[in-house]
C-alpha cells in the first residue's frame, strides 16, 4: 500500500507549494481602513494645536540650549573692549552678538544701547527664560552699560571685565548685579520669526 502511494508524494507537495505561492497577501478590509482614516482625521489641526499652546512657539527651549551651549563654550575667554571673535577676546556685546550669530545666524546690534531697543518682547524679571538678554545699568548713569545671557536658576552668562576673568556666569542675586539690573528681552522671539519667514 505504501509503494503505491509513494509516487504520488511528490505531486502532493507541488500542489500545497502552489496553492501556498497563489495565496492572494493580507488585505486591509475596508472597514480597517475606515477606521484608520478616522482615526487621523481626529488628529488637531496646527491651528487647534497653536490655540492649546497659546501660541507659545515650541522651538524657542531648542534655540535656548543651541545658544547656551555655545556660549557655556566660551567661558574663560578674555575680556577684550570692542573684542567680537574668540581669538580676541569679547566685551559684553561682542560676546552676546557672537553667540547667537554663530549659533542662530541672528545678526544682533553692535552695542547694549542699540540691543535693549531691538523690537522683541520685553521680559518681567519674575519671567525670565533662559537665552533671554538681560540689561544693565552699572555705570550709574540711568541708561544701559552691561548685558548678559540668563541661563535659568537666576543665574546669567557674560564677559564681564578684564579684571574678573572674562566670559562667566554670575548670580543676578548678587548685590553689585541685582542693584544695577535694568531689564530683559526675549531677543529668540526674533529668531523664531526668521524661521517661520523662510517657510
Amino acid at each position: 500500500m505504501q509503494v503505491r502511494f509513494a509516487p504520488l508524494v511528490p505531486l502532493a507537495l507541488a500542489f500545497l507549494l502552489t496553492a501556498c505561492a497563489g495565496h492572494a497577501p493580507y488585505e486591509q478590509s475596508f472597514a480597517e481602513r475606515m477606521s484608520q482614516a478616522t482615526s487621523l482625521a481626529d488628529e488637531p489641526s496646527r491651528e487647534e494645536l497653536a490655540e492649546l499652546t497659546d501660541n507659545v512657539p515650541y522651538r524657542l527651549p531648542a534655540l535656548a540650549d543651541a545658544v547656551l551651549e555655545r556660549g557655556f563654550g566660551l567661558l574663560g575667554t578674555p575680556y577684550r573692549f570692542g573684542g567680537v571673535s574668540e581669538q580676541s577676546g569679547f566685551d559684553c556685546s561682542g560676546f552676546i552678538g557672537y553667540v547667537f550669530r554663530e549659533e542662530l545666524g541672528l545678526e544682533l546690534p553692535r552695542s547694549t544701547r542699540d540691543m535693549i531697543s531691538m523690537d522683541a518682547p520685553r521680559v518681567a524679571r519674575s519671567d525670565l527664560a533662559p537665552g533671554d538678554l538681560i540689561f544693565f545699568n552699572n555705570r550709574g548713569r540711568g541708561r544701559v552699560s552691561h548685558a548678559g545671557i540668563y541661563i535659568g536658576n537666576g543665574r546669567f552668562l557674560h564677559s564681564s571685565s578684564r579684571r574678573s576673568g572674562g566670559v562667566r556666569v554670575d548670580s543676578l542675586e548678587d548685590g553689585y548685579w541685582n542693584a544695577s539690573y535694568l531689564q530683559a528681552k526675549r531677543v529668540l522671539s526674533l529668531a523664531e520669526m526668521d524661521v517661520k519667514a523662510s517657510r
